[in-house]
């Protein structure tokens, strides 16, 4: 008895040449990379003006200090629940897409296929179209395989170069750091994101391209959680193109079967065999098909944008359901709610927060001191975190139902002045007279209060005071 083989998990890859297509999806195509790239290139770039103490750079992720630096936003790590939220609303927003058209993400804004893109019209610009790579692919190593070759790579590493080193610019001033790379001065840091950055770039982008999408990315084997029969996405009517034929004959569908829906697919597929994990819907096949129907005089939409739930009725040559029905139903409703309840908190959380914050640590190695006079100590450390762009003074104050003193180690005053947009640490000192009972009871609560001395702005801590055991 012949036992089948099990189904291999890997196909070794096999050359795909896209050829040119013109459309309307290629349009956008065009519009997206050209509007994702210069955000990402020129980001770094703009300058914001914060003040003297402050970096000028508009989108920065500063390592060295702790911050994110955003516009006229500033994040803290205490604040990291901003970023946290703002993570929250990419996956929602990514699953809300997903459910109403399919994967628009990965044919349209990610990553890999933008780059993919960029580098295959290098490509083409170099070598040809479709038919003039593959007989390119097909010749022997000559002088001429060898200088387009050669040149299409060196283009690559340019890009694959400049796409690592907007990536560390996101992280210091950019201007010095790119002085500091050409004079070879920077950090081997830099150097070492670059090369990386530049080789993966070079590597995704021009030679393993659709098998990153197949093999390394886990969404095409999550979006079936994300897609129903009401999903918009990229699909064959099989029931107006069955069957094909090369002529035009009574009993034959519109399909003429002349490959172009394949020829211009980055994945190397048939879309006119249903729905598969590697198509990333980037619609090409669509403008392809389009372009043929208009020179047989056929409609339009063989190859279409459409759900999986008009089969019936455009069988029954009845009426497909109106888009925004498939895209207005109960899941990409509740999904929208839930993304713009996270980001109204969030835009709400970032208004009321304050300019001044301060954290308060009793020391509890000892929990009090007796002093020599009967009087009983306690010890707190103090942090107060100025969040304005210039020095501020703050005095230092307590709250609590008894009598207490406090005095700052080192000064004269419970004033202290914060140096802009930084953090600084003191130690107070809060004291209990013998005859108070906060000295005598086990613990008495209190508060810590601080306040702006310029404008008035104040916030607290609450804390104990421990006093001698009974």
């Amino acid at each position: 008895m012949n036992t089948p083989e099990p189904p291999k998990l890997f196909a070794p890859q096999e050359p795909i040449f896209p050829r040119r297509v013109t459309g309307f999806f290629r349009t956008m195509k065009w519009w997206i990379m050209a509007v994702t790239l210069g955000i990402y290139y020129l980001t770094p770039w703009i300058r914001w003006d914060r003040g003297p103490a402050l970096p000028d750079q508009a989108v920065l992720v500063d390592m060295a200090h702790r911050r994110f630096y955003f516009f006229w936003i500033e994040i803290w790590p205490h604040e990291f629940y901003f970023v946290a939220g703002l993570l929250i609303m990419a996956g929602l927003g990514l699953f809300l897409f997903t459910s109403a058209l399919g994967r628009v993400w990965c044919g349209y804004t990610c990553p890999q296929t933008v780059w993919t893109d960029l580098f295959i019209l290098v490509e083409r610009w170099i070598e040809g179209d479709r038919n003039a790579r593959v007989r390119l692919w097909k010749a022997s190593w000559d002088i001429k395989k060898w200088r387009l070759r050669l040149t299409k790579w060196f283009v690559w590493l340019l890009i694959a170069g400049a796409t690592g080193g907007a990536w560390v610019f996101y992280f210091t001033d950019a201007p010095t750091l790119a002085q500091d790379l050409f004079a070879g001065t920077a950090h081997p840091v830099a150097y070492t994101t670059i090369a990386i950055l530049t080789g993966t770039t070079f590597l995704f982008g021009g030679f393993m391209r659709e098998q990153v999408c197949i093999y390394m990315c886990p969404w095409p084997r999550i979006q079936g959680a994300m897609m129903d029969d009401d999903t918009l996405t990229v699909a064959y009517r099989d029931w107006r193109g069955e069957p094909r034929a090369k002529k035009r004959l009574e009993d034959t569908g519109d399909c003429i079967d002349c490959m172009a829906c394949v020829n211009v697919c980055p994945m190397g597929i048939d879309i006119r065999e249903g729905q598969q994990m590697e198509c990333i819907t980037c619609a090409l096949c669509i403008d392809a098909c389009d372009d043929v129907m208009d020179k047989i005089g056929k409609p339009r939409g063989l190859i279409d944008y459409l759900a999986l739930s008009d089969e019936p009725e455009e069988r029954a040559g009845k009426p497909p359901k109106p888009v925004w029905k498939h895209i207005l139903r109960t899941r990409t409703i509740l999904y929208t709610a839930l993304w713009s309840l996270i980001g109204f908190g969030l835009v709400f959380a970032l208004f009321i927060r304050a300019d001044i914050d301060l954290t308060v640590e009793p020391v509890r190695n000892p929990q009090y001191i007796v002093m020599s006079d009967g009087s009983v100590r306690n010890t707190y450390t103090i942090r107060l975190r100025n969040k304005h762009g210039e020095p501020r003074d703050f005095r230092i104050s307590l709250s609590a139902d008894t009598i207490l003193r406090i005095a700052q180690e080192g000064s004269d005053t419970n004033i202290l002045t914060v140096a802009p947009d930084s953090t600084t640490q003191v130690r107070v000192y809060v004291i209990a007279r013998p005859q108070d009972p906060a000295a005598t009871e086990q613990t008495t609560d209190l508060r810590f209060w601080v306040e702006d001395v310029e404008n008035g702005e104040r916030a607290h801590r609450d804390s104990v005071f421990n006093g001698k055991d009974q």
